[in-house]
């Protein structure tokens, strides 16, 4: 405390931190990368979080079908999946190509955790994502649902577009970011370890997360 009251011994009482402007000159930004090695780069960090990561083309013409609906119901066939649960907002041609007999779930107030517990997977999209720390966020978005949807069920698919939802670093995620929404900011699959440094996953979230970058950026399959 002595040294905090030497440090603001100049400083007027009357004064208030919002009357004194911070210069901020760090970098924004860690070196100059293009689109497509900004969404690399996030591939590589996600992976390096054990996330699955996939990629799916985005066709500029609209009588070219996109290759993220069959990746999607693919997916989930690997997964055994039974049912998965879908936001409000989740743009139909998403889950075009699953099944009938994969029972949709909508994310609704009466929804229980005992009922998503009961859910094998859930399909979204993400507010953004940050390439240098391989961290994907979400704000609750009608593609996204309500935070308890992607944090029971087991088996997590987010959709990410490298366009217009991939970012360089922090602080440009944080400009686009509503600090009054609920905001889950994701690094690979939930994990933690015990004293004895013992990793086990799941316990906070789902133990599987897939992501697929979608966009002219990301063409190529998984």
């Amino acid at each position: 405390m002595a040294r905090i009251r030497r440090a603001l011994a100049d400083v007027p009482r009357a004064e208030t931190p919002g009357e004194v402007p911070v210069e901020r000159t760090y970098h924004r930004v860690h070196g100059d990368r293009s689109s497509a090695q900004t969404a690399d780069l996030l591939a590589e960090n996600l992976a390096d979080y054990r996330a699955i990561v996939h990629r799916a083309d985005t066709p500029s013409s609209p009588d070219t079908p996109s290759s993220l609906p069959a990746l999607i119901a693919r997916l989930l066939a690997d997964r055994g999946a039974t049912s998965v649960a879908v936001p409000p907002g989740l743009p139909d041609s998403w889950l075009s190509a699953v099944p009938d007999a994969v029972r949709r779930v909508p994310d609704t107030a009466e929804l229980t955790p005992h009922d998503l517990d009961a859910v094998s997977s859930v399909v979204t999209g993400c507010a953004v994502a940050i390439a240098e720390t391989g961290t994907v966020v979400l704000d609750a978005g009608p593609d996204q649902g309500r935070r308890r949807i992607t944090l029971v069920p087991d088996h997590h698919i987010c959709v990410i577009r490298v366009t217009d939802q991939v970012v360089g670093s922090v602080p440009e995620a944080l400009e686009r970011l509503d600090p009054a929404r609920p905001l889950t900011w994701i690094s690979g699959p939930s994990a933690t370890s015990d004293i004895e440094l013992d990793r086990v996953e799941g316990v906070h979230g789902p133990r599987t997360l897939e992501v697929i970058l979608t966009g002219p950026e990301s063409a190529g399959q998984s």
